[in-house]
């Protein structure tokens, strides 16, 4: 890519996407399109060319780049777009260069058409094949030097001209020809390449302690195993555990957040540490390392993943507050600073000092504990408030974790400003929990959804949907019983193509606050709870549908892809979602009333879908009634005691359709 600055002509600028001016890399998931745009353009009127170039940065000891020609929009807007074959870190530039043959070739053409004396021109253009193919070989040399001298000697000039511009040899020119003076741009921009899970995927969340099916008694790893088909049934891919470590005795935390805890009760676990050991520990209550490794496996095979808690946090008796104080804060009195957010206070839980002198050696050794779990079989980590955590600790942990395992998922959790939940993503969080929770109106899902897909941060923010977690039971829930918990959760799992929910409350219907609190009252946070793992509820059928749904349909497994439709009905929303053949369709239209009835027309995006008018089926694949639409404009009604939300799967045909199907039954029915 040696350039000599002086013959360069060639200007490439506003080159897209580029994350911080090229500081962090751009996300994407293996066979995901890359694509690329940039302003590119020469001085006077000779014709430019350009090609995205990109590698795997682990090829960087060679020049094996794969090109892919740049596609010219209009208006010296070029355009290239790639698909990344493999994991791990891609850098990728542009070059541009003067076609000098192209621009022969036209002036040629318009020369002729002006009846102007091209003699001297076919010539140059003779001269310029003749150059290019003395350093070729075979067939292509010896046709190059045909064609040079059919334009050197032919008498019938059209003919001369259509063959100077016919499609065989513009390719072979465009294929065998030296490139001269070629402009490259002058940063190697960044794009991690993840698996597909880091796009795709559906989180289930329980505490492990809550797992016995015995009242009174603690869960096990065991018990937890025990679940494994009823969860892997609903259709989920992941399986969340809050910490599963020992937990510290000092301060411990009781019931309903009481500051004091009486004797027998388990206390928070996010409280982290005691004598049995730190992060790198198992609460001995749950099993054993060996069991919890047997725990992974059976997952594993059951198609599901273990994401663990890492929260950087320890409770006062957590053995990092002997063995390295230099990583705590001490207070005058000779106590350690507890976690604060006044009114509140946390003194079961302390924060790891991250502007200690020793921040060297505190980052080796929560290397190590991720390390640690990634040697059990764990290789995916939700992050407990990493907003609360140096940022420059997670460029490294995070680059250097996929450095030698770039399967690894980090979910970070951080409801905070948007600049700090921005700059997470782009330090290399995988994926990011957002404020879809309290997005509640039309307005305000199109609005958050649009900032999400169609500016910057659909490069580096890559959003899961979480309509509850078990610090956050919003009002929505609280006041909108089962018809919010079916339209919210069907909500999450067909805006984003990945989502998640804190269950089994959430299967249950369970919302009960704390008064004007936005928490679940008796949390289990802070108590162990015995469920009716058995218990059969509409939100549970539901769950499972939806996941059907999004496992069969590829237009449920982006996020990317969304157009809003316009409606007549405020209490509606509609939008569309398709894969990237146009294959497969999807139309979703949310009744977000609760409680009453709403009719009304809606509007399909159909020049989004690339559908003209006519006639097609839509099937409903929550209820399996089929409806035969017409156009964009099209009539619904929403009975939210009976489904609240419609997820319509479009059919070309509108063949065999019936307008009004039969509900399915058990949907449409109360059941206890």
């Amino acid at each position: 890519m040696e350039q000599i600055e002086g013959t360069k002509r060639i200007v490439i600028e506003n080159v897209k996407p580029q994350i911080n001016c090229g500081r962090f890399p751009a996300k994407r998931v293996v066979g995901e399109e890359m694509t690329v745009t940039a302003d590119i353009f020469g001085d006077g009127h000779d014709e430019v060319k350009a090609q995205l170039i990109y590698r795997n940065t682990k090829d960087t000891d060679s020049e094996n780049w794969t090109a892919v020609p740049m596609k010219f929009l209009g208006n010296d807007h070029w355009q290239a777009t790639f698909k990344p074959d493999a994991m791990g870190r891609h850098e990728y530039t542009i070059e541009g260069w003067v076609d000098h043959f192209y621009t022969w070739q036209k002036g040629l053409k318009k020369k002729f058409e002006a009846n102007q004396d091209i003699t001297v021109e076919l010539q140059i253009g003779a001269q310029m094949i003749e150059e290019t193919a003395a350093p070729a070989e075979g067939h292509v040399q010896e046709r190059l030097y045909e064609v040079a001298h059919q334009l050197r000697h032919n008498p019938n000039q059209a003919d001369a001209v259509a063959l100077a511009t016919g499609k065989e040899i513009s390719g072979l020119m465009s294929t065998t020809g030296e490139r001269q003076n070629i402009t490259t741009y002058d940063k190697r921009l960044l794009v991690d390449v993840e698996r597909r899970k880091a796009l795709f995927s559906a989180w289930y969340e329980f505490f492990p302690r809550s797992a016995s099916p015995l009242a009174g008694q603690h869960g096990t790893f065991k018990d937890c195993e025990r679940l494994l088909p009823r969860i892997a049934d609903m259709g989920f891919d992941t399986i969340y555990l809050p910490p599963i470590h020992p937990i510290g005795q000092a301060f411990r935390k009781g019931k309903n957040n009481n500051p004091s805890s009486q004797p027998g009760e388990p206390g928070s676990p996010w409280a982290i540490g005691a004598a049995e050991g730190g992060h790198d520990a198992i609460l001995p209550e749950l099993g054993t390392l060996e069991e919890f490794r047997h725990f992974v496996q059976q997952a594993k095979d059951m198609g599901i993943e273990i994401a663990l808690d890492f929260a950087i946090q320890c409770s006062p008796d957590h053995p990092y507050v002997k063995e390295h104080p230099q990583w705590f804060k001490w207070r005058p009195d000779g106590t350690v600073q507890y976690a604060e957010n006044p009114p509140k206070k946390y003194q079961d839980v302390l924060p790891v000092n991250f502007e200690t002198e020793d921040w060297q050696n505190l980052w080796k050794e929560l290397r190590r504990v991720l390390q640690h779990w990634i040697d059990q079989g764990v290789v995916v980590f939700r992050v407990d408030n990493p907003h609360t955590k140096a940022f420059a600790f997670w460029d490294w942990v995070i680059e250097d974790i996929h450095k030698d395992h770039p399967e690894v998922i980090f979910l970070a959790e951080a409801f905070t400003r948007p600049r700090v939940m921005e700059r997470l993503g782009k330090g290399g969080f995988t994926q990011s929990y957002t404020y879809y929770t309290w997005r509640n109106t039309p307005e305000e899902i199109k609005e958050y959804m649009t900032e999400l897909t169609q500016t910057e941060m659909r490069d580096y923010f890559r959003p899961n949907f979480w309509p509850n977690t078990p610090d956050i039971n919003p009002p929505a829930l609280q006041e909108g019983g089962e018809a919010a918990h079916i339209s919210r959760l069907v909500m999450a799992a067909t805006l984003s193509s990945n989502y998640g929910l804190y269950g089994p409350v959430y299967e249950f219907g369970i919302a009960t606050p704390v008064p004007g609190k936005e928490e679940y009252l008796d949390s289990e946070k802070y108590e162990i709870k015995h469920w009716d793992w058995g218990k059969l509820t509409k939100i549970r059928e539901v769950i499972t549908l939806i996941n059907r749904a999004r496992k069969v349909n590829a237009a449920l497994q982006t996020t990317w892809n969304i157009a809003f439709g316009n409606t007549d009905n405020p209490a509606f929303l509609c939008y569309a979602k398709w894969s990237s053949d146009f294959s497969n369709k999807i139309i979703v239209v949310v009744n977000l009333d609760p409680y009453n009835t709403h009719a009304g027309w809606v509007q399909v995006p159909l020049s989004a879908l690339k559908m003209g008018n006519g006639q097609y089926v839509v099937h409903d694949l929550l209820t399996e009634r089929k409806y035969t639409w017409t156009d964009e404009w099209n009539y619904v009604e929403l009975r939210p005691h009976e489904m609240p939300v419609h997820v319509f799967r479009v059919e070309e045909s509108a063949h065999g359709a019936a307008k009004d199907n039969v509900d399915n039954t058990w949907l449409a029915t109360d059941h206890d």
